[in-house]
C-alpha cells in the first residue's frame, strides 16, 4: 500500500455515537504503551498525527483515521494501565467492546504485544474477547529492535502459547524504529482493501 493522504477524520469518546463509515476498518488495540501511537505514525508516514509519549495511557479516545480514502484505521484506547483510575479503565474498556461489537464496517483487528514480554492477562483476555466476536485477530509483536535477531523466533513463540492461538493465526515482529514488519502490514491493509471491492 503506497500512503497518497491521511486525515484524522474523526473522534468518538465515551459518551459520543460511532461514526456511519461506508469505507473498510482496520482497528488497532493493544495495552497502554505497546507502541500503538509510533505504529500508526510509521504506517500512515507522518511523525506526530497520532500522539506518542513515554507515560501511558495517551490514547483516551477511538481515533479513525482516514487513509487514501479507501479505508480507516482505526486507534482504539490503550488498556491495562494501573495507574488510571478503574473507573477510567473501566469506561475505556467499554467504548472498546462497544466498538467491537457494533462496527458494522470492521474488517481486521490487529492486536498489538511487546515482543520482549509475554502477553499479559489483559493481552489474553483482548484476544480472546476479538476470537469471540467472530474476527480473526493478527497478532503484532511491538519493539522487535529491542531483541537481538537470535532471539526473535523463540519469543514470537513464547507470545503464540500464551494466547492459545493456532497455527494459522498470523503473527509477527514490528518495530517503529527500523520498520520491520511494515510491508507484511501494508500487504494485510491491501487485502482489507480488495477484498472489499472484490
Amino acid at each position: 500500500m503506497k500512503i497518497k493522504s491521511v486525515s484524522l477524520e474523526t473522534v468518538v469518546g465515551p459518551s459520543s455515537e460511532l461514526p456511519a463509515n461506508s469505507l473498510p476498518e482496520i482497528a488497532f488495540a493493544g495495552k497502554s504503551n505497546v507502541g500503538k501511537s509510533s505504529l500508526i505514525n510509521v504506517v500512515m508516514q507522518r511523525k506526530h498525527l497520532a500522539r506518542t509519549s513515554s507515560s501511558p495511557g495517551k490514547t483516551q479516545t477511538i481515533n479513525f483515521y482516514n487513509i487514501n480514502s479507501k479505508l480507516y484505521l482505526v486507534d482504539l484506547p490503550g488498556y491495562g494501565y494501573a495507574n488510571v483510575p478503574k473507573s477510567e479503565q473501566v469506561k475505556w474498556g467499554r467504548m472498546i467492546e462497544r466498538y467491537l461489537y457494533a462496527s458494522e464496517q470492521l474488517r481486521a483487528v490487529f492486536l498489538l504485544v511487546d515482543i520482549r514480554h509475554n502477553p499479559s492477562v489483559n493481552d489474553v483476555q483482548m484476544y480472546e474477547w476479538i476470537c469471540y466476536m467472530g474476527y480473526q485477530a493478527i497478532i503484532i509483536a511491538t519493539k522487535s529492535d529491542k531483541l537481538k535477531r537470535s532471539q526473535i523466533t523463540k519469543h514470537i513463540s513464547d507470545i503464540r502459547k500464551t494466547l492459545n492461538c493456532d497455527e494459522d493465526t498470523i503473527l509477527f515482529p514490528f518495530s517503529a524504529k527500523d520498520k520491520t514488519g511494515l510491508d507484511i502490514l501494508y500487504d494485510l491493509m491491501d487485502q482489507v482493501v480488495v477484498n472489499e471491492n472484490a
